[in-house]
Formats: C-alpha cells, sequence, structure tokens
C-alpha cells in the first residue's frame, strides 16, 4: 500500500511582485488533495529557508517551493541544512524568473503543478559553494562579475518588470563595465588570473528568465559548466549580449565555455555573488558538485 504522503508548502506570496500569493489560490485545491498538506508562508527573506529546515526535521516526506528561483534557493539552502531524510523537492514556479524549471521541460505551473501530482523523480545535482564565512547551495548558477552587479540592480529596482527588469540592469550595469580579475582553478588545471567581464558557474542552462547562459548545462551530470567572457568592450559586449537568449554567446571567441566538478577561488575580500537569481557579498573557497543531491518531482 503507498504510503500516505506528508507536504509542507512553502509560499513565498510577495513572488512575482506579489502576484505568486493569487496565482496560489487558483491552484491550491489541488495540492491539498495530495495528502498530507500544510502551508506555510514566508513574510521576509531566510523564511523559505528555515521552514524547509523545519520541514527535514519533522520527516515531511515532499516539500513544495512556490515562488520564483530566489525562493527554490531558499528551500534548498534549509533542505541541505538538516538532519533525517531529504524530501523529495515539488516547485511551482509562480515567481519572476523561474529559470531552473526550464530544465525540467516545464512550460508553466500547470505542468509543474501535475508533476507534482504524479510523484515521479528526478535526481538533480547542487553545486556546493565553500566561502570564508560557511556554505550555501546553488541549484541553479552562481556567478561573479558583471551578472552579479546586474542582479544586484535588478533586485533593488527593477525587479517588478519580470525578465524586462533583468535586461534593463544589464543596460544599465553596462555604463560602468569593469573587468575585474578572480584567481580560478577548475579540477587539477592551473590557475587562471586573466581579466573577465563575468565568470559563471552554470549548473543549469538558464537564468534571468529566458538567458541561456550555459547551453550545454545539464543539472544530472555530475559537472558545473564555467562560463568566463573575457574583457569586451561595451560596444562589443552590447552586440553579442542578444546571442544569449538563444545561447549562441558561447560561440564568440572571447567566451569560452568548459566544465568541471571541483572549482578553487582564491579571494581576497568579499564580492558580489549571485546564487539563483539573489545577490550577496560573499568571499568564495571552493565549488563543488554533489551528484544527484535531491529529488526533485519532475
Amino acid at each position: 500500500m503507498t504510503e500516505p504522503r506528508r507536504v509542507w508548502v512553502i509560499l513565498n506570496p510577495a513572488a512575482a511582485g506579489g502576484r505568486c500569493a493569487k496565482r496560489f489560490a487558483a491552484l491550491s485545491g489541488r495540492l491539498a488533495a495530495l495528502g498530507e498538506v500544510t502551508v506555510q508562508t514566508t513574510e521576509g527573506p531566510h523564511d523559505a529557508t528555515e521552514w524547509a529546515r523545519k520541514a527535514r526535521q519533522a520527516g515531511v516526506t515532499d516539500v513544495v517551493s512556490v515562488g520564483g528561483d530566489g525562493t527554490l534557493c531558499e528551500v534548498v539552502n534549509g533542505l541541505m541544512d538538516a538532519d533525517g531524510p531529504v524530501p523529495r523537492l515539488g516547485i511551482l514556479p509562480l515567481g519572476t524568473g523561474n529559470s531552473f524549471v526550464k530544465d525540467l521541460g516545464f512550460e508553466g505551473p500547470e505542468q509543474a503543478l501535475r508533476a507534482i501530482e504524479a510523484g515521479r523523480t528526478r535526481a538533480v545535482d547542487l553545486v556546493q559553494a565553500t566561502h570564508k564565512d560557511g556554505v550555501m547551495y546553488s541549484i541553479n548558477l552562481l556567478s561573479v562579475g558583471f551578472s552579479a552587479e546586474a542582479g544586484a540592480l535588478t533586485n533593488s529596482r527593477f525587479k517588478g518588470l519580470g525578465a524586462a527588469g533583468y535586461i534593463l540592469a544589464v543596460l544599465a550595469t553596462l555604463i560602468r563595465l569593469q573587468h575585474p580579475v578572480f584567481r580560478v582553478r577548475q579540477d587539477e588545471g592551473e590557475w587562471d588570473e586573466r581579466p573577465c567581464v563575468l565568470l559563471s558557474f552554470s549548473n543549469s542552462r538558464y537564468t534571468g528568465g529566458d538567458m541561456c547562459m550555459a547551453p550545454a548545462a545539464d543539472p544530472t551530470d555530475g559537472r558545473v559548466d564555467v562560463i568566463r567572457v573575457g574583457p569586451l568592450k561595451r560596444g562589443r559586449f552590447l552586440r553579442t549580449f542578444p546571442r544569449i537568449f538563444k545561447g549562441t554567446h558561447v560561440d564568440q571567441p572571447d567566451i569560452e565555455s568548459s566544465t568541471a566538478r571541483l572549482v578553487q577561488l582564491e579571494m581576497s575580500q568579499p564580492v558580489a555573488v549571485m546564487i539563483d537569481g539573489e545577490v550577496c557579498m560573499a568571499q568564495l573557497e571552493r565549488l563543488e558538485v554533489i551528484p544527484g543531491a535531491i529529488e526533485v518531482l519532475a
């Protein structure tokens, strides 16, 4: 006999500029039919992490993240920061970007909801990021340089505009384009100290909604895709940028794509880091892929 499902739904009502709560209300009845379902509502930053941590400690079978990529990131970090069996992860994409679910083949919340109802899972990798003050986990991507700066501007000024807001932030960040140096080493390779516009460490393909940052990335292959954009000038960057929506930017001579299981970084101070659509300050030391770390309802 099939075990009854104990489901915690972690709802971020503020996602998508506050539209998430209304959209969730129209779908909540189908989630309620899954079994013993409890809805936990977030009220501020890191609440989703705390609810996910408590869900694992409580021994629930499934945790459903309702919001966008930022909510999903918080849920993943909470699930990984507790003891006991890791619940299966459902994703109801009602946020702004919803980048990660594109790798699961979801075109919208209806497909995601059907996957949650069906209960079939797919083992997905996570990237464990060790920094000076601790550890955090990424399911989508982690990046430094231009993308992190643009992400911070998106969240502070253009969040309510959806994917278009990220494009506006990119154009605004372009005005003060920089070429920082990040000392990086992939697996057993040589240390790289070349200046760049950005470095992206991608577990999945998309970012900012429809931007195909790492077109060859696969969240089940046990590797992270490293995208390095060299020190482009503004004009060259502006001409190259539209290619990211089709993933053809990686064909340009100034952009390199590779994969690694382990990435080491040496930083003298914290820098802006974009992790799954959210931006924090961190002094990164090590990125390591954890193969099949979490079972996703897909």
